[in-house]
């Protein structure tokens, strides 16, 4: 049994490159484990998910050349289904549909979540299948009615491996909701001065002999 995700990622001409490079024996620990790990998110994995506003996803295409594209929409819009299965709405974009035709040919996945103001970072591998409009019952688990956009399909992604990430050169990026959370006690002490200092000037004038 193993580190579900070393098991995957680490190929043999992985693990070569690993010895060459001096750190095999540290990442060989992650193949001797009693039972399997990392196959199957935990409340920790599903909140940080959850939390997100965006992800990025590769697939390959029947050339054999990668293909990675940027998937956003509102927080929580990635849904997890279960401790194996994540879905999302696919809203309509530039209609390319390259993720969509190398799906035809290849279900495997691989998907990074990132959380940029605390930076953390998220792989996943897995297996997508597509959902037509016509599977009402899945759609339903993954639509979300406040968002105004077109939905083409529905992404149900299978988890196979997961593996969290260390922070290094992961550069904070914030986003506008992030600021205004970060300035708002500034911009209500700003208002409260204001208000006081208009007081002020109002009492100011009323003092003036007429």
């Amino acid at each position: 049994m193993s580190h579900r995700f070393a098991e995957l990622a680490f190929t043999p001409t992985v693990k070569k490159v690993q010895e060459q490079q001096g750190s095999r024996a540290s990442y060989a620990r992650l193949e001797d484990f009693d039972e399997p790990m990392n196959h199957e998110l935990s409340e920790a994995e599903a909140g940080f998910i959850a939390g997100r506003e965006s992800f990025y996803m590769a697939t390959v295409g029947e050339t054999g050349w990668p293909y990675i594209q940027h998937r956003g929409g509102p927080a929580g819009f990635v849904r997890v289904l279960d401790a194996n299965t994540i879905g999302f709405a696919d809203f309509r974009g530039n209609r390319q549909y390259v993720s969509v035709g190398n799906l035809a040919n290849n279900d495997r996945v691989s998907l990074f979540f990132m959380d940029y103001p605390n930076r953390t970072r998220l792989k996943l591998l897995g297996r997508a299948r597509l959902v037509g409009l016509d599977d009402r019952a899945t759609l339903a688990r993954l639509e979300m009615p406040e968002y105004r956009a077109r939905i083409e399909r529905g992404f149900v992604i299978t988890v196979e491996a997961f593996d969290w990430n260390c922070p290094q050169h992961i550069t904070p990026h914030f986003t506008l909701d992030d600021v205004r959370a970060m300035t708002a006690p500034m911009t209500a002490r700003i208002a409260e001065l204001e208000a006081a200092l208009a007081r002020l000037e109002g009492n100011q004038r009323t003092d003036q002999p007429g």
